[in-house]
C-alpha cells in the first residue's frame, strides 16, 4: 500500500493532538502529517512533520496558500478541523482534485444546513427526528416573548446564534440564578445569566442579532462521531460526555444508545454528508435524545473512538482516496472511558519538541 501525505488545518486546537495520534499508529502504510495554524504557538506543531503558517479562513488567500502548501508538500488528502473553513474547502474540491488532493469535505449543499442550527432543527422536525422546541428571533421584541413562551422563569431557557463556534454567543436563562454565587463561585466562563442582565446588552443591540431560542434540555449530553460515505452511515459512535470544560470533553465513554444512532443515520442521510461528521444530543426531562446541532468535520474528542477500535480519522482518508474501509460499527468496543489531560509542548528557535 502506498505511503501518503495528509495536511490538517488547526494543528493548534485542543482536538489536534488526537487526531494526529490516530494518523500515527496506522500501520499498514506510513502517513506523513503536515500542520497548518495561523499562529506559531501550535501545540500540534511539535507532532507533525512539517507544519506552516497559514491564512485565516475569512481571506482571499486562505485557499490559495493552502493549495501551494499542497502543491509543495505534494499533499493527498487534507482534512480541515475549522468549522469556518470548510464552506470554502467544500466550494474548492475540483481545484485540489486538479493537482491531485482530496478533502475530506460533504458538499456545499450539505453544509449549508449543517452548519445552520436553525435550518437543521427544521429538516429534523419534518423528518421526525426529536429537536428541543426552537424559535428564529430577529428582534429584542421576540426574543423576549420567545423566552417566555418557553416558560422563563420558572424553567430555564437556552439561547444561541444559528451559525456559531463552540459555545460562543450561547447561554442558559435562569429565573433562579444568584448573581453573587455566580461571581464568588463560577468562573468567569459559566453559561448562566439572567433575561434581565442579557437585556442590558440585547435590548438596544442595532442591528439584532440573530438567534435561537430553544428548550432547556436537563438530561445527559452525547458526542455523536460518524463516519459517512455519500450520506450513508458506515459507523456512528455515540460518546456520553461526563465531563466537560470550554465545551471540551473531558471524560467521556463510549455507549451503544440504539435511538441516537439511528436518529444519526436519518440526519447523515438526509443531508448527505460526506467524511468525519459530528452531531450532538441531549436528553430531555424524559429521557428522549433530542438534537441540538450537528459539526459536519472531525471532532476534536474522535480520538475515543480510536481507542474503542474505530479509527475513523484514517477511515475517512481511505474513503476520500476511494478505498476499502473494512471496520463496521460491530468493531466497536462500548463501554470504552476516556479521561483527558494537560499536556506540554516546547519551541526554541522555531524548533518544536517535547519531553
Amino acid at each position: 500500500m502506498d505511503n501518503i501525505t495528509v495536511l490538517i488545518t488547526g494543528a493548534g486546537a485542543p482536538g489536534a493532538p488526537g487526531i494526529i495520534k490516530s494518523l500515527r499508529i496506522v500501520t499498514e502504510r506510513k502517513i506523513r502529517i503536515i500542520g497548518v495554524d495561523m499562529v506559531s504557538e501550535s501545540s500540534g506543531f511539535a507532532m507533525v512533520d512539517r507544519w506552516y503558517i497559514g491564512e485565516k479562513a475569512e481571506s482571499k488567500d486562505f485557499i490559495p496558500r493552502i493549495l501551494e502548501i499542497c502543491r509543495k508538500e505534494n499533499v493527498d488528502v487534507v482534512i480541515p478541523l475549522v468549522t469556518n473553513e470548510l464552506m470554502k474547502f467544500a466550494k474548492s474540491v475540483s481545484e485540489f482534485e486538479e493537482i491531485g488532493t482530496k478533502v475530506v469535505i460533504s458538499s456545499p449543499e450539505g453544509l449549508g444546513i449543517a452548519n445552520n442550527k436553525y435550518l437543521l432543527m427544521q429538516i429534523c422536525e419534518e423528518n421526525d427526528i426529536p429537536t428541543p422546541h426552537f424559535y428564529k428571533v430577529r428582534s429584542w421584541s421576540d426574543f423576549e416573548g420567545a423566552v417566555y413562551e418557553q416558560g422563563y422563569p420558572e424553567l430555564p431557557v437556552c439561547f444561541k446564534p444559528p451559525v456559531s463556534r463552540g459555545l460562543r454567543g450561547f447561554r442558559i436563562l435562569k429565573g433562579d440564578v444568584d448573581r453573587l454565587d455566580l461571581l464568588m463561585n463560577y468562573k468567569p466562563t459559566d453559561v448562566f445569566t439572567t433575561l434581565e442582565d442579557v437585556n442590558k446588552v440585547l435590548k438596544d443591540a442595532n442591528p439584532f442579532p440573530e438567534l435561537l431560542v430553544m428548550e432547556y434540555l436537563p438530561g445527559k449530553e452525547y458526542s455523536v462521531d460518524v463516519l459517512a460515505n455519500k450520506g450513508e452511515a458506515l459507523v456512528v459512535i455515540p460518546r456520553l460526555r461526563e465531563k466537560i470544560k470550554m465545551g471540551i470533553s473531558f471524560v467521556g465513554t463510549t455507549e451503544n444508545n440504539e435511538a441516537i444512532i439511528e436518529y444519526s443515520k436519518k440526519v447523515v442521510n438526509l443531508l448527505g454528508l460526506d467524511g468525519n461528521i459530528g452531531l450532538q444530543f441531549k436528553l430531555d426531562g424524559k429521557g428522549v435524545p433530542k438534537i441540538i446541532e450537528s459539526n459536519p468535520r472531525v471532532q476534536g474528542t474522535i480520538v475515543l473512538c480510536t481507542a474503542a477500535g474505530i479509527n475513523m480519522v484514517y477511515d475517512a482518508v481511505k474513503l476520500a482516496l476511494n478505498e476499502e474501509v473494512k471496520e463496521c460499527q460491530e468493531d466497536v468496543k462500548w463501554g470504552v472511558k476516556m479521561i483527558r489531560y494537560w499536556d506540554e509542548v516546547y519551541v526554541k528557535n522555531g524548533e518544536y519538541f517535547t519531553l
